[in-house]
């Protein structure tokens, strides 16, 4: 366990030493995670401003706060790691990673983990910024918000080990960008990203349930905002425990397929 320490003490200090060096990357990625769930939002308030105030259960104060909370928890547990893996593998940087003493995984968890940290400090006066304007509205539920610490940190594996297990498609094909879309495009749809689940058809939302996606982002949302029973809570948790495994199966066993039949490309 030390020497995992030491490991990430040392990938977190290159991470934040690239970020520095791609400052404009930087901004562009922050512009891009704040700008889609304001867009939603704007949308969203006026929708119920001219419906007498209310669409659903949501008010403008509603939406407002579940688009804050959003943003937040979409920055938590993205990774960008889907769209990486083909260009590692066609430069031949892939093969650099196969040479260290320790899964290639480490570093991608570590370099998700500093981009956040950095990026934080501009996300909070956003959060700041946002909450003035918008006018949220939420009650605090003290269990609730407890239980939102945790159903984040599976949320982020959930999100990770699936996508990093997709991103290993690009072992048998080294054009990805098919495969992102069409996980992106349900990711939108099925993960509340676009509209509160409970907007949606009943269809949908039994088809939400069953997939990944509503516990990668709309669980924890819909957690910290008070939307949820304790049961309800604890019956995501499962859930979100039985995808873990599930992701962290599918990652591992594609991984060491892929590697056996990886091609080094590049030069």
């Amino acid at each position: 366990m030390s020497a995992y320490i030491s490991i990430y003490k040392g990938y977190f200090k290159t991470a934040i030493a690239v970020q520095f060096q791609y400052r404009v990357a930087m901004l562009i990625w922050l512009i891009g995670g704040v700008v889609e769930p304001l867009m939603y939002l704007v949308v969203w308030t006026t929708v119920a401003a001219q419906q007498g105030g209310t669409v659903g259960s949501f008010t403008a104060g509603d939406f407002a706060a579940y688009y804050i909370a959003m943003m937040l928890v979409n920055h938590f547990t993205f990774s960008w790691i889907m769209w990486e893996y083909d260009y590692r593998i066609r430069s031949g940087d892939f093969s650099a990673l196969l040479l260290k003493p320790i899964h290639p995984i480490h570093s991608d968890i570590a370099d998700n983990l500093g981009y956040k940290l950095l990026t934080l400090i501009v996300y909070l006066p956003t959060v700041g910024v946002l909450a003035w304007f918008f006018q949220p509205t939420w009650t605090f539920v003290g269990w609730a918000v407890a239980g939102t610490i945790p159903v984040l940190i599976m949320a982020f594996l959930v999100r990770f080990f699936l996508e990093w297990g997709l991103a290993m498609s690009a072992f048998w094909t080294t054009r990805t960008g098919a495969v992102n879309q069409v996980y992106f495009v349900c990711l939108l749809f099925f993960s509340g990203r676009l509209a509160p689940l409970e907007l949606f058809p009943q269809w949908v939302q039994n088809l939400a349930a069953t997939l990944p996606f509503r516990w990668m982002l709309a669980f924890p949302v819909e957690l910290a905002l008070g939307r949820l029973t304790p049961q309800e809570m604890f019956t995501g948790i499962g859930v979100q425990i039985v995808w873990i495994v599930v992701g962290f199966t599918l990652m591992r066993t594609v991984y060491r397929a892929g590697i056996r039949r990886y091609a080094a490309f590049g030069s």
